[in-house]
């Protein structure tokens, strides 16, 4: 599947060597960074991960550390534990009315105020492991060899007018964005539910945050307003597979 990926980036770039004034140097360029793209290495995703969340910390308002939601989601990580896979974390509210989270591979973790807003402790506790599941399980870096992918492919069609380089400000931005709003497949969601699951249990925390946090979401889709989740597996679905896991687990 990677492979195929690679091979119809540069294809779609080989597609555009018959148009008039193409620099051929820039197309072999994009064409190498869609294979980069696609062998990121651990440190490559993490460091770009650290420029990605700057620049969106450098956009957002950020809740002040002396905050009720500032020192909130510090005794809510605190709960969670100080890593992830051995990555330590890093904590911050986003002043947003969104209803949404997420982490990144350099274990940054926002949290919107919305979110905050409608949920217990226990069921942010559960959101962010989920988004926690996200980075362990792999599946942020795959989003990011994906985006950079289609990048490159973008920069194959502008190397006609000479542009291709390395990622600008406005770029890594792109990125970050992209990564905040990366749809999942409907496995890669389950996998991550799970991991969330599990890490409230190893921690000591009762898992039915995570269910409870699914029927809101429910809720909201019944409504039709938009949250974090809308282009996830049904969320009543997924709160039915948390209670049947607790009940299999003895857990009320």
């Amino acid at each position: 599947m990677k492979m195929r990926a690679i091979l119809l980036a540069m294809g779609a770039a080989a597609l555009l060597s018959g148009c008039q004034n193409m620099d051929s140097n820039g197309l072999l360029t994009s064409g190498a960074e869609a294979f980069q793209a696609y062998t990121l290495s651990d440190a490559q995703v993490k460091a770009l991960s650290d420029e990605s969340c700057k620049e969106l910390d450098s956009k957002a308002t950020i809740a002040p550390a002396s905050s009720q939601y500032a020192q909130r989601l510090k005794t809510i990580a605190a709960a969670l534990g100080d890593n992830i896979n051995g990555q330590p974390v890093n904590y911050k509210v986003y002043m947003q009315k969104d209803v949404n989270a997420f982490a990144m591979a350099n274990g940054c973790i926002r949290v919107y105020s919305g979110l905050m807003d409608m949920m217990t402790d226990n069921e942010v506790e559960a959101v962010i492991g989920h988004e926690m599941g996200h980075v362990a399980l792999g599946h942020v870096k795959r989003g990011m060899q994906v985006a950079l992918g289609t990048n490159a492919v973008r920069a194959a069609a502008a190397s006609a007018g000479g542009i291709v380089g390395s990622l600008s400000q406005s770029q890594l931005g792109a990125l970050g964005e992209q990564l905040v709003n990366a749809q999942f497949s409907q496995r890669q969601e389950s996998e991550a539910d799970d991991y969330s699951y599990d890490l409230l249990r190893k921690r000591g925390i009762s898992p039915l945050g995570l269910a409870t946090s699914f029927e809101k979401l429910a809720q909201q889709e019944a409504g039709r307003q938009s949250s974090m989740f809308d282009d996830h597996p049904a969320s009543a679905a997924r709160a039915e597979h948390i209670r049947e896991r607790m009940a299999a687990d003895g857990i009320k």
